[in-house]
């Protein structure tokens, strides 16, 4: 069914609330996550890109002060939660924000099974729901106060970057060793 109507509705919503640049209503947030498909955590791996949907929740603001670039999932049980950007430009695993790294399960959340970001140091779980192929809904959930401000949930997507070269051996992660908590990416 593809393409049909559904499709087209959940794509414009999508569309809207991923270009909006003033406060996104976490209501309509809500109203997509539970009409998107869920996903399997096995086929998240890779690198991805985030964004915080501007709702005014303060883990934006957390994100923003670290340069929060994105997540990487090497393995199941091999997530990292803070990919951020140094001040020379590379990218690191902010192991330090993050209390340490993730992993990947397959997870009930809101009444039904999709991939989920377990972190290793905190009660926090990042559940992810399908947009496409390539873009992922993500809801932070868990029992740390952080995570609901207002009673709302923090959202944020991330978008598949091509695959990345991981590890001591990057070269874009040359230099990024004086970050606090940094592991090279």
């Amino acid at each position: 069914m593809a393409g049909g109507p559904e499709v087209r509705g959940l794509r414009e919503r999508w569309d809207v609330l991923r270009n909006a640049v003033g406060p996104v209503d976490p209501a309509a947030l809500d109203a997509l996550w539970a009409d998107l498909d869920t996903v399997d955590a096995a086929s998240v791996l890779g690198s991805w890109r985030g964004f915080a949907f501007p709702t005014g929740h303060p883990v934006e603001r957390v994100l923003a002060r670290s340069r929060w670039h994105g997540k990487q999932f090497l393995a199941l049980d091999d997530a990292r939660p803070l990919i951020c950007r140094a001040e020379d430009g590379g990218l690191y695993a902010d192991t330090t924000s993050g209390r340490g790294g993730a992993s990947l399960w397959n997870i009930e959340f809101r009444g039904e099974v999709t991939a989920t970001m377990v972190y290793d140091g905190m009660a926090v779980f990042d559940h992810f729901k399908r947009v496409d192929e390539a873009t992922l809904l993500g809801v932070m959930n868990g029992k740390a106060a952080a995570v609901s401000a207002g009673g709302h949930l923090f959202y944020f997507a991330l978008e598949r970057e091509p695959d990345a070269v991981c590890g001591p051996d990057a070269e874009r992660a040359a230099g990024a060793a004086h970050e606090p908590g940094a592991e090279p990416v």
